[in-house]
């Protein structure tokens, strides 16, 4: 029998964020999986008195299954590294850095990880006029699971609507320049690269928003990715240096667009990382895990046998 550092540990899920629904799948399905390898699970929805909730249940580690605001920013791995439970994923300071778009940009581009141009605008400005040439992205810039993002095409003449939705006028959003082509993700699990999946959103969807992510049928995943030996290869360098950059531990999730259409540019360029990935039936970094041969079980085993402070 394997031995393990942790007997009893809290699944983190749910919590306060535009994502709490995927969450709460998330930590239903790592639950399951922990139990079927022999751990003693709680699961905890996460509210405002989750400190509180800890000390009294006094558990080995936590397992974040946590997304979006709160879970995936930093301000979860504070509360835990202040009770001194050991926790999986990134640190506060990854966590927080690989959350904040412009940041990550940042320090991304700095490793030699090739990004988008982009600005940060008052969402009123953003509204107002074209503040990029178009195609641009307008995103918000503390979300996860493409919430909230509008692609703006090269045929509006004014900014649509639905930009001023969602928020206030002097909120800072991220306007970025639009990458054409091909929709590339790639994991990192212990520090390696795994293979890169092409997602192909379908549906008439545009691009990967958060239906195509979560929504059964939402998209076809091509597994491995069809792309040249070389720009396969460079997208599993450049997920390893962003994961690296940002001080990601664990498990992390690079984005990419590849644009190979007609005409077009060539680039490589990577979006963002998540340091939670998701963990639902739909997810990517479980299919290219089980692609490698490791079970789900086993993915979240390690995940937890990971855990630790000082992250």
């Amino acid at each position: 029998m394997t031995t393990r550092k942790y007997q009893h540990i809290a699944v983190l899920k749910g919590g306060l964020s535009a994502e709490r629904e995927v969450s709460l799948r998330s930590g239903a399905a790592v639950a399951k999986a922990l139990e079927g390898e022999g751990y003693r699970v709680t699961e905890v929805d996460v509210g405002r008195d989750i400190a509180q909730r800890l000390a009294e249940l006094k558990p080995d580690a936590c397992f974040n299954a946590l997304h979006g605001k709160y879970g995936e920013d930093g301000c979860i791995q504070g509360i835990l590294e202040t009770l001194g439970i050991p926790y999986t994923h990134s640190g506060v300071l990854a966590s927080a850095l690989a959350m904040h778009k412009e940041r990550a940009k940042d320090a991304m581009k700095a490793a030699g990880v090739p990004v988008a141009e982009a600005r940060l605008v008052t969402r009123a400005s953003a509204q107002a006029a074209h503040v990029m040439p178009k195609p641009y992205v307008v995103k918000p810039i503390a979300e996860g699971s493409s919430v909230g993002v509008i692609i703006v095409g090269p045929h509006l003449n004014e900014p649509p609507l639905k930009i001023s939705e969602g928020g206030a006028p002097d909120e800072i959003v991220m306007v970025e320049r639009f990458v054409a082509g091909r929709e590339l993700t790639c994991g990192v699990i212990d520090g390696k690269a795994t293979d890169v999946i092409e997602i192909v959103p379908l549906k008439g969807l545009t691009f990967y928003d958060y239906e195509a992510k979560y929504a059964p049928g939402g998209s076809k995943h091509v597994l491995p990715a069809e792309l040249l030996p070389n720009i396969y290869q460079l997208v599993r360098k450049y997920a390893v240096l962003a994961h690296d950059a940002l001080g990601c531990r664990g498990v992390s999730r690079a984005d990419f667009r590849y644009d190979d259409t007609p005409g077009g540019t060539g680039e490589l360029i990577c979006l963002e990382v998540n340091t939670q990935p998701g963990m639902t039936a739909t997810s990517l970094v479980p299919e290219l895990a089980g692609h490698a041969g490791q079970s789900f079980g086993a993915l979240v085993a390690w995940i937890i046998e990971d855990a630790s402070c000082n992250r």
